[in-house]
């Protein structure tokens, strides 16, 4: 393999691999010897990229306008086209907006041939039947999920009963007619899935969770899949 397309294989993998990614790791995905890989760092080191970490500790890419254009295939665009698009069509107010500006600064960074390939798209989206407008209260839901903050609400059920629940947000999904979050639910003391437009009076309280959020989301999760599984 020759050296460009080697060292531009180790960016990549420094981009998609969980950070930070040990250098058997990157040596695997990269298919070279460790010794290569680490003669690999420094050059890309060298050419500009801020890459933290060292040997038996794992490295961490750190992006920088000095790096050269990132290069997608033709296949590559559009799906990032694709996905943009549906995140503009499904998303709220904010998401819709924050689609357009990477689809921007994606586009901006690209060879000429290639913006003409992302701006002349072939795969387009469009959804007949919209969801209803997100509830204001996303954003604070969105933002406790970044900041692992623990949420204040009312919850009507789908009997109608209303009650009083605090709650530790973990994802929000988005499925075709509804917006749900994952949560642990502090009353119930066990994993919950909340519709959004079933929550009201939502305030973040100021105490924080952290950093249980991606090991509850990750057994919640495994939980969903082994009631899928069980049927």
């Amino acid at each position: 393999m020759a050296r460009a397309d080697r060292l531009f294989r180790l960016l990549t993998a420094l981009r998609m691999l969980p950070q930070p990614v040990t250098a058997q790791r990157l040596a695997e995905e990269t298919g070279v010897s460790p010794r290569t890989l680490y003669r690999d760092i420094d050059a890309l080191r060298a050419g500009g990229a801020l890459i933290d970490g060292a040997a038996g500790v794992g490295y961490t890419l750190t992006e920088d306008p000095a790096l050269p254009p990132q290069m997608f295939t033709r296949l590559e665009v559009e799906a990032l086209v694709l996905g943009l698009a549906e995140v503009r069509q499904a998303g709220d107010a904010a998401m819709a907006k924050a689609a357009d500006a990477a689809m921007a600064k994606i586009i901006a960074t690209l060879p000429e041939r290639v913006q003409r390939q992302a701006i002349h798209a072939v795969s387009r989206t469009y959804r007949l039947n919209r969801r209803p407008p997100a509830p204001e209260h996303l954003a604070v839901v969105r933002q406790a999920c970044w900041d692992e903050e623990v949420l204040q609400m009312h919850y009507t059920d789908k009997g109608g009963e209303v009650t009083q629940r605090e709650i530790w947000p973990l994802s929000i999904v988005w499925f075709d007619r509804a917006l749900m979050v994952l949560a642990w639910c502090c009353l119930r003391q066990d994993f919950r899935r909340f519709h959004l437009d079933q929550m009201a009076g939502v305030v973040a309280t100021g105490a924080h969770f952290r950093p249980r959020r991606v090991p509850l989301l990750r057994e919640f999760i495994a939980r969903i899949k082994d009631q899928a599984a069980t049927g």
